[in-house]
């Protein structure tokens, strides 16, 4: 269980990896986070693997890498799904730093989500 209280953070200034949630006791298992790329670079390849992602950018613009093929124009003022088991990246094609917020939590099974609904009739 987490710490069922209400959080608020502030972001800060720097142009750093911030970390704003980091899963459990502090949350059910939503990790969060404000990451800062400087142009031309990427945050890296990854996974979501069992979870499921959401990107919120606040400033600057850029491209969504998704597996090898598939690249989604991103930037300030847009939001971004990712579902669970994609590989992808974030890459910074403008000329200004590229920030956003992600935020991931773990995908219940279907037998879970089964149960729960069992439960509730």
């Amino acid at each position: 269980m987490s710490s069922e209280k209400v959080l608020i953070i502030d972001l800060n200034e720097s142009t750093e990896y911030q970390e704003l949630l980091n899963g459990h006791p502090q949350t059910c298992g939503m990790r969060s986070g404000r990451v800062y790329v400087h142009p031309g670079k990427t945050c890296g390849r990854h996974s979501t693997n069992n979870h499921e992602e959401v990107l919120v950018f606040l400033s600057g613009r850029g491209m969504l890498l998704i597996g090898e093929k598939d690249r989604l124009q991103i930037g300030e003022g847009k939001i971004s799904y990712i579902p669970p088991h994609t590989v992808h990246d974030v890459k910074n094609t403008g000329d200004k730093p590229l920030i956003y917020i992600y935020c991931v939590a773990p995908v219940r099974g279907k037998s879970t989500e089964q149960e729960s609904a069992k439960s509730n009739e």
